[in-house]
């Protein structure tokens, strides 16, 4: 999709001539575009003025060009985003080294104008500096301290997996979109933690906030962000990015109640969740004296957010993923419900189960490779000048991880484009880890959250699977069931629906 494809199709007003004049007159005024300074910069396609590579790229799912692009540049290759420098890095032996090998130099985290419009830096997704270091502490802290990877978190996703079985025993088999009813169920984990409760799913206030996030979130990978990303005073003229800054006023605000009452109730000596310990740890140092620190209302709003967004879109989206799966390859569902029964018949699935369940481990671990669900990662930002696999890239430039490029690498797996969970066994059927396994990123800054979607990928889909079996709706086959994912920040199945008949 072409940049002026995105502003006709928007019905802005702004007609074709027009639109080309404001380019035009951008390109004559414009004084930020950066040519290559050095031959020993990372090699990539011809930039033309002001729009860089746009005219190469599809928008709409650039990380295809991308990938496409590593082929001929090679695995660290330059492109430019308008007039911003941009390295991609593709492979899975290039994006170890550098995450892993190189971490504090690749570690920095770039934004998004369209993000940062509202949260200016605060948070822990799109933060950087000491900002991040204390809140990444702090949630990360508090996420296990109120249950990520103990007991108490394994029984919140049993107890909400059986308030997701009612939900879809309710609907009596008849086709459903599973896009609320999971949603609903992974956000009420991150609710527990995060607020010290779970919500109804019928309850208005926390659907609209599920909602408005999920809807945000694909909102946020849309061609009209990238292009408030590169323009922000043309891209603000489009509907797609109003939406977008509506539902962040209405998600605030609706954050805003839910901090209200409950710091009205607070009661220090029993923190229910992540917002009453950072009530808690303010106040202690408003009463030591410390009147500047990074524990404040914007960054806890902004912490919050940062929470629910990757705590419920990824799982969600890959428990999404998982079922449609399932009814496309009803041969793999079939081995996977008989391993269940088997192995744990009728009663409730425990986490401790994975090892005596390796099929269905490696069901899951290959939907997640297969789905790639965050293709590009979050973009990430060079603290300092570094020399890396021969090119030298300069301190504060913007970094692609292709992650889709490390899941699917050819050089890495059998079958990469294919839905093959043999990837994760031996010739015995026992589950093997694969190194080039990184859904979650890696580095300083892979997702705190990895060992809680692990859990609730696991007992979600397995608890799901005991008491249902998942199914095309009437008059669409297996082969019929589109496996090409939606335009978004994540990748998440195309609007669809299943059926899920009762076992």
């Amino acid at each position: 999709m072409g940049l002026l494809e995105i502003f006709l199709q928007a019905d802005t007003g702004v007609p074709l001539l027009g639109a080309a004049v404001i380019l035009l007159l951008v390109y004559f005024a414009s004084s930020t575009f950066n040519s290559s300074e050095g031959g020993y910069e990372p090699p990539g396609p011809r930039p033309l003025p002001l729009l860089g590579n746009l005219l190469q790229l599809d928008l709409k799912r650039p990380y295809n060009t991308l990938v496409e692009l590593s082929k001929k540049y090679g695995p660290v290759f330059t492109v430019y985003l308008g007039s911003k420098k941009v390295v991609v890095l593709a492979g899975y032996q290039t994006v170890k080294e550098a995450l892993v090998n190189h971490a504090n130099e690749f570690g920095d985290r770039d934004t998004l104008r369209i993000v940062t419009e509202y949260n200016k830096g605060h948070g822990v997704l799109w933060s950087n500096g000491d900002s991040w270091k204390d809140m990444r502490h702090f949630a990360l802290t508090n996420l296990r301290d109120f249950g990520m990877g103990k007991k108490a978190c394994e029984d919140k996703i049993i107890e909400e997996s059986q308030h997701l079985m009612e939900v879809i025993r309710k609907i009596n088999g008849e086709s459903f979109d599973t896009t609320q009813p999971i949603n609903y169920a992974v956000s009420n984990i991150i609710s527990s933690i995060v607020y010290g409760s779970r919500f109804e799913y019928d309850d208005p206030e926390f659907t609209a906030m599920v909602d408005e996030m999920n809807r945000k979130i694909q909102l946020a990978g849309s061609p009209s962000a990238q292009v408030f990303n590169m323009f922000p005073w043309l891209g603000k003229m489009l509907p797609q990015n109003k939406e977008f800054f509506r539902l962040t006023d209405n998600c605030s605000r609706k954050n805003l109640e839910v901090f209200r009452r409950l710091k009205e109730s607070l009661n220090p000596l029993m923190c229910r969740g992540l917002v009453d310990a950072f009530f808690v740890r303010k106040q202690q140092l408003e009463e030591s004296g410390i009147t500047k620190s990074h524990f404040h209302d914007e960054n806890l709003m902004w912490t919050v957010q940062n929470l629910f967004a990757a705590g419920t879109e990824t799982t969600a989206t890959t428990l999404r993923w998982a079922l449609l799966l399932m009814a496309k390859y009803p041969n793999i569902q079939e081995q996977v419900r008989e391993e269940l029964s088997r192995v744990i018949g009728d009663r409730q699935v425990q986490v401790e189960d994975r090892r005596n369940l390796p099929f269905t481990d490696a069901v899951i671990h290959e939907t997640q490779r297969v789905a790639n669900i965050v293709p590009m990662a979050l973009p990430h930002r060079t603290s300092q000048d570094v020399t890396f696999k021969g090119h030298f890239i300069k301190k504060g430039t913007t970094v692609y991880v292709l992650l889709m490029s490390v899941l699917h690498d050819e050089d890495e797996w059998e079958k990469p484009h294919s839905f093959h969970p043999a990837h994760f066994l031996d010739k015995d059927g026992n589950f093997v880890k694969r190194d080039a396994f990184m859904p979650f990123s890696a580095g300083r800054r892979i997702c705190l959250g990895e060992s809680l979607a692990c859990m609730e990928l696991f007992i979600f889909f397995v608890t799901l699977l005991q008491h249902f079996r998942f199914i095309p709706p009437p008059g669409v086959s297996e082969d019929q069931l589109d496996l090409t994912p939606r335009v978004g920040f994540t990748l998440s199945p195309t609007d669809h629906e299943l059926r899920a008949l009762c076992m």
